[in-house]
């Protein structure tokens, strides 16, 4: 009898994954700026400090529902994934971890989430963070982001909810206040989202994404850009129009949109190819700051009194 000799193509992907690839499918960096954002409105809900158990558990239901929102769009956008170069090393699109058990960890850590917050903090604060799960795993990731190129107008709806999240987790319900917060997130979404298009342009495009800059160019897109960072502008000055925040907040968030709009006029400008990740990056930090400043002045007015 012939010897047979079977030898496997070495194509296939070793499908080797542990809590790395689990944790890999969280994007605990983004849901890190989101919990953030989701602190900062829970404190500015209540004078003093808000209560310790809605805040633990307010951010471990939102954190936990978030990842949860991170790990299906990774299971749902695999195959884009896999042919763009900034996300081909992503577990499931790598093929390092299987679907279904990607699948199974998304469900679990967003039932997981949801649960939590209906069961501990409140009904209203679980129903909204459903709602945006649902926006940005199905609405957003499985629609929106393939069908136009106002994908991340129509989706950052859904990115910008955690302030709105925080506040009602110490509240139980929705006010102005917090959705002017969410209008600040909303609008600095689109300035954000689209300097990393400009950068990954190339990339898009091959995935057949329709990004701006891959619909209606470049060019064009460096002027959204700038009038988009006009509109968070004037979205981050709001809070002391309405009397929410006072002078110490608007000095420093007139130093960070000074030079959040640097940064987007080189963008704009069109001469410095690093401009548009250079505009990324420090538009996380230009958030972050701003909510850092609502925070800061909220207990610098709470100890003058």
């Amino acid at each position: 009898m012939r010897n047979i000799t079977m030898t496997l193509p070495t194509a296939v992907p070793s499908m080797v994954w542990g809590w790395k690839e689990l944790l890999g499918l969280c994007k605990i960096k983004v849901v890190a700026v989101m919990l953030v954002c989701a602190a900062v409105g829970m404190a500015l809900a209540t004078p003093g400090l808000p209560p310790l158990t809605n805040v633990i558990l307010g951010l471990a239901g939102i954190g936990l529902a978030s990842c949860g929102a991170a790990a299906f769009n990774h299971v749902i956008d695999r195959h884009l994934d896999a042919v763009m170069t900034r996300t081909s090393r992503r577990p499931v699109a790598s093929k390092r971890l299987p679907v279904a058990i990607a699948l199974g960890w998304a469900c679990l850590l967003s039932v997981a989430g949801v649960a939590l917050l209906a069961w501990q903090v409140n009904h209203l604060t679980a129903l909204l963070t459903f709602a945006s799960l649902i926006g940005y795993a199905l609405i957003y990731t499985a629609f929106l982001k393939r069908a136009t190129p106002q994908n991340i107008v129509i989706g950052g709806v859904a990115g910008a909810a955690p302030p709105l999240l925080g506040w009602v987790a110490i509240t139980g319900q929705i006010t102005p206040e917090p959705l002017l917060l969410m209008l600040i997130i909303f609008a600095w979404t689109p300035p954000h989202f689209w300097a990393l298009a400009i950068h990954k342009c190339d990339d898009y495009a091959r995935a057949g994404i329709p990004m701006l800059p891959v619909t209606h160019g470049i060019p064009f897109t460096r002027l959204q850009i700038w009038l988009y960072g006009w509109l968070t502008v004037l979205a981050t000055l709001l809070p002391v129009m309405i009397g929410m925040s006072g002078a110490l907040y608007l000095v420093v968030v007139l130093c960070l949109n000074a030079r959040f709009m640097v940064w987007n006029w080189r963008v704009w400008r069109g001469q410095d190819p690093v401009a548009p990740i250079g505009a990324f990056w420090f538009s996380i930090r230009y958030l972050l700051g701003v909510f850092g400043a609502l925070l800061l002045d909220h207990y610098a007015a709470a100890l003058a009194w």
